[in-house]
């Protein structure tokens, strides 16, 4: 496989880790509400001149189905992006994207409950690792204060998102829509703007200046437009399974980029738990031998 096939999910990957540090920097600089809503509304102008055309052919079926875009525009851009503005403000980029890291295991757990895949022995094992991983993360190196409810804010938002968006991957995947990739990504931004409007009219709404436009141009279009056209290029020519391990990336680029920029510093803790998560993650990928065969089932059920 020729190695310029790994540049598309390498660079995907290095974007959304920038996209952490982003989020950090919108605090106290453009209100949550704010980006969330404008970054989709910025990504859904750029896309209109080329994806409305397409997507005007194949306007019934998306009628049909238009509940379905409506949850996965919700889960996710509204709810993954939405959450982890808010959770900028009481964590780090370095934990954003660790806890980030967590989504390819979240989604083989949750396969496994919502569309009955066999729970393997990576997922189980690789689940508990992560599990102690992301408890020493949420207690600072003491999981202890977990009991306690000693929790960041932010870290507890950015597992809901982080749950989000495991849920959104795998109901793309249950309804297997059968639509162009672009057009089903500019339906679910056409509902992602309309569930994030009613919190940016609500919300503080932040005036654009020098400081935060550029923030909303990152997240607007190389976040938002650039990483979709790339993750699905990366998808076609290597395929899911390969491209997902690239995530693993995340807590090091988010920490690099984090140090770099935000002058983030990374404890022992971070090491320890963000190993620990990346083990998970990497055994939820590989170790996908099922517990339980159907031979063995069809085995007892015949002895019973």
């Amino acid at each position: 496989m020729p190695l310029i096939y790994f540049l598309p999910p390498l660079a995907t990957v290095i974007i959304w880790s920038g996209n952490m540090t982003i989020n950090q920097l919108t605090v106290g600089t453009i209100a949550p509400s704010s980006i969330a809503f404008l970054r989709w509304l910025l990504a859904l102008l750029v896309m209109t001149p080329f994806v409305l055309p397409a997507t005007l052919k194949h306007l019934p079926e998306i009628k049909r189905h238009w509940p379905k875009f409506a949850v996965l525009g919700l889960l996710g851009m509204g709810l993954w992006q939405g959450l982890g503005y808010i959770a900028a403000e009481t964590t780090t980029a370095t934990n954003m994207g660790i806890l980030a890291a967590m989504v390819p295991l979240l989604t083989v757990l949750l396969s496994a409950l919502i569309l009955r895949e066999p729970p393997t022995v990576g997922g189980v094992v690789g689940g508990l690792l992560a599990f102690v991983g992301v408890s020493l993360l949420l207690g600072q190196g003491n999981p202890l204060s977990l009991l306690k409810l000693q929790v960041a804010f932010g870290d507890a938002l950015m597992v809901i998102a982080a749950i989000c968006y495991a849920l959104y991957g795998v109901m793309l995947k249950r309804w297997q829509l059968n639509l162009p990739p672009w057009v089903m990504l500019y339906a679910q931004v056409c509902f992602a703007v309309l569930f994030l409007l009613p919190p940016y009219l609500l919300g503080p709404m932040t005036p654009l200046d020098g400081q935060n436009v550029w923030l909303i141009l990152y997240a607007g279009i190389p976040a938002s437009v650039i990483t979709t056209f790339l993750w699905m290029r990366a998808v076609r020519q290597i395929g899911a399974n390969q491209a997902s391990i690239f995530i693993n990336l995340m807590p090091l680029f988010s920490a690099l980029i984090a140090m770099a920029f935000l002058g983030e510093r990374i404890a022992a803790f971070h090491l320890f738990g963000g190993a620990l998560i990346l083990a998970g993650v990497v055994m939820a990928q590989t170790l996908t031998r099922p517990l339980v065969t159907v031979s063995s089932r069809e085995t007892r059920s015949t002895q019973q």
